[in-house]
């Protein structure tokens, strides 16, 4: 039976490489329905949060892991932020006034670039930032590992787009355990290379369609192979009535209340779950004055 919803992480333990395989169904249905997107944005969408669902080994501490893509061409920002339990979210804006977008992913993204921020709960944010240089986010995520990490990094990505109302992700990645960081070439590394060649064997109905003890051992069976407890992922948004009053804290309280005088209101809409939080005079005066109650996340 083909597990959706997870992330399987494993271990080559003689090769010292780590891996991990994600399969995005449910997860990912919020993400990519969330607006009307053209569905060279859905299948964008759609490897970002299969890429950041596997990036969340990253993530020693609590926090958060964000992937996103700024660029000039037909998609003009993307992101995909997972948190240290596995919840996604994410969101794109597009040129809505094309009458198509390119196939392509570098088509999509000219003059970008990747972002991947980390956001531990205690502690200061770390950001990298390297060029969307290559054919697909794919090989711009090994190419980030090679500059900023020096790790040998493999990644590879799948959308499944034949039901437009299912759109389906996965990933699977490759990586040299820290451990043996001078190993950081993979021309260098043939043990390395060996098992990457053989992951590009992977084809796209294979990781969607079996299961993961089955696909490790097409790959792999002549190797000594470690394969630990699914994490389950889900869709969730971190958005609450408490951060958008934060927010309009920064905000000078008259214009707040001169909006409210022409609005009835003050509206925060949450652009990844469409939740809208609502303010009016008294919240207005609690919150410049320091005193706002924090409701429960879920109140609007």
């Amino acid at each position: 039976m083909t597990h959706f919803d997870q992330l399987h992480r494993f271990l080559i333990n003689k090769a010292n490489v780590r891996g991990e395989i994600a399969r995005l169904d449910d997860s990912l249905q919020h993400i990519v329905h969330s607006y009307e997107y053209p569905v060279q944005v859905q299948k964008l969408l759609g490897e970002m949060a299969a890429a950041t669902c596997l990036l969340t080994a990253i993530l020693k501490f609590k926090g958060e892991i964000g992937l996103q893509i700024q660029g000039q061409g037909a998609v003009k920002y993307a992101v995909v932020n997972a948190t240290h339990d596995y919840t996604l979210r994410g969101v794109a804006r597009w040129d809505e006034e094309a009458a198509s977008l390119p196939e392509r992913f570098e088509d999509l993204m000219e003059k970008g670039v990747l972002v991947i921020t980390i956001t531990p709960q205690d502690g200061e944010r770390y950001q990298g930032v390297v060029a969307l240089d290559k054919p697909t986010l794919a090989e711009c995520i090994e190419n980030y590992f090679a500059q900023s990490e020096q790790l040998a990094t493999q990644v590879r990505l799948y959308t499944d787009l034949s039901d437009p109302e299912r759109v389906k992700a996965a990933g699977m990645l490759l990586q040299v355990m820290p451990t043996q960081a001078e190993n950081t070439n993979v021309s260098q590394d043939t043990e390395f290379e060996h098992l990457s060649k053989l992951a590009e064997t992977l084809r796209a109905e294979e990781i969607f369609g079996l299961p993961v003890e089955d696909i490790l051992y097409r790959l792999y069976h002549e190797e000594e192979v470690e394969l630990f407890d699914p994490h389950t992922v889900s869709f969730a948004c971190t958005c609450s009535r408490s951060r958008s009053a934060e927010a309009l804290r920064n905000v000078e309280k008259a214009e707040l209340l001169q909006v409210i005088e022409e609005e009835g209101a003050v509206k925060m809409n949450c652009q990844y779950c469409h939740t809208e939080y609502r303010f009016d005079t008294i919240d207005i005066e609690a919150i410049h004055a320091g005193h706002f109650e924090k409701a429960p996340d879920n109140q609007q």
